[in-house]
């Protein structure tokens, strides 16, 4: 299952972003044989359980051009490459507190020539700026995560959906979520076919503020 995946459900793609896309694989499968970021099941169906599976927040929220956001816990440069990928007027900050895990995604980003990513090695508390959203993959639990992102958050939002959370889960989220009375779920199984998505969601958490 290739890049032709992503097609599928991204159809406005320029031959740039297809090329990007493209080169994907193959910069995974080198990386990850000197630094294991990526499970060797998940790296043969790398363009469905990571590359698509990232995009699962672009069903969600298209971020508009000059837009910052912020990938907690990256990983290996999940969600945040491909979404750079198909935002390449959106800036992307990737964050991991894993240096090894940084220096792939550093090499990854420097593959694919893409103009829009910093990364840092760092925990996220220490990161300066706000941003429009933050981006995640089940790094932790909700209340955790929130804890971590504090002060983050741009107060004013550029888009129509508010400054906030987008976070990539799975399973039951329903004692996880109990406490945000404003928190929106969306079932990724209504934008993707694949069973793979049977389970997966977007959580959106908006940003709160005080009065």
């Amino acid at each position: 299952m290739k890049a032709e995946l992503i097609y599928k459900y991204f159809t406005t793609l320029n031959e740039e972003q297809k090329a990007q896309f493209e080169k994907l694989e193959a910069l995974y499968k080198d990386w990850n044989q000197k630094i294991n970021v990526v499970s060797r099941k998940d790296i043969d169906e790398l363009y469905l359980r990571h590359v698509l599976h990232s995009l699962g927040i672009a069903q969600i929220q298209v971020f508009n051009e000059g837009a910052e956001i912020l990938d907690v816990g990256t990983g290996g440069g999940f969600p945040g490459i491909p979404l750079a990928i198909l935002f390449p007027n959106v800036k992307f900050t990737l964050v991991d507190a894993i240096g090894k895990k940084v220096k792939v995604v550093n090499e990854v980003v420097e593959g694919l020539g893409l103009q829009n990513v910093e990364t840092h090695h760092s925990r996220v508390e220490d990161i300066p700026g706000q941003f429009d959203f933050i981006i995640s993959r089940a790094v932790a639990a909700m209340p955790t995560f929130v804890h971590w992102t504090k002060g983050k958050i741009k107060k004013e939002s550029a888009h129509q959906r508010k400054n906030g959370i987008l976070y990539l889960k799975g399973g039951d989220l329903t004692e996880e979520l109990k406490g945000y009375e404003t928190v929106q779920v969306f079932d990724l199984n209504e934008y993707f076919e694949e069973d793979f998505f049977e389970t997966k969601k977007v959580v959106y958490l908006p940003q709160k503020y005080k009065g």
